[in-house]
């Protein structure tokens, strides 16, 4: 159900939060465990910097996944997430107490999700997004796909297409960019 620019440029205006599952948007998907049965993830670092690029424009944002973990929880923290949503298989019934915990409604909230758990927050969000790679069902029902998959930079995409809909990009990067001029 994709939307056109000047809707999707409406709805990001309206955000206080930008809110991902983990396993398929933040990391590939894989699950990959160590000697010690311990679950590692990998993080992609354009996404972390598009993470920070959004709080410093005043948004918000969080995890809710399916399940957790140590990585998890140390990449949460160095990025600074403002909510971590954990170990919920019912992600309707963790949304709502996430929107409780933190006085949001829906309409506020950009949500990214890649699997079939995922749909129920996809329904109820005011913008939805999806990594290229995400499940046809989800591919079908979000606003927006992004050109990314998970894990490899989708979430630095969909920041971006927030910051700039939202008119913060180019503010955001002109230092960076200022010897280039």
């Amino acid at each position: 159900m994709k939307i056109a620019d000047d809707d999707l440029a409406r709805r990001a205006q309206r955000l206080d939060w930008l809110l991902f599952d983990c396993d398929g948007v933040l990391t590939d998907g894989s699950l990959v465990y160590g000697p010690e049965g311990e679950l590692w993830k990998v993080f992609h670092v354009r996404d972390g910097v598009g993470l920070k690029l959004a709080k410093e424009a005043g948004l918000k944002i969080g995890i809710l996944s399916g399940r957790g973990n140590a990585a998890l929880e140390a990449r949460a923290r160095e990025v600074g997430f403002d909510a971590l949503i954990q170990n919920h298989h019912d992600k309707d019934a963790a949304f709502t107490a996430f929107l409780e915990e933190h006085g949001a409604v829906p309409e506020r909230v950009a949500y990214a999700g890649d699997d079939l758990l995922d749909l129920p927050v996809i329904r109820r969000c005011g913008l939805s997004f999806a990594p290229a790679d995400a499940v046809p069902e989800v591919r079908q029902r979000v606003h927006r796909v992004l050109s990314l998959p998970g894990g490899r930079g989708a979430v630095r995409e969909m920041c971006e297409l927030v910051l700039r809909a939202r008119g913060h990009w180019d503010q955001l990067v002109v230092h960076l960019l200022a010897d280039w001029r």
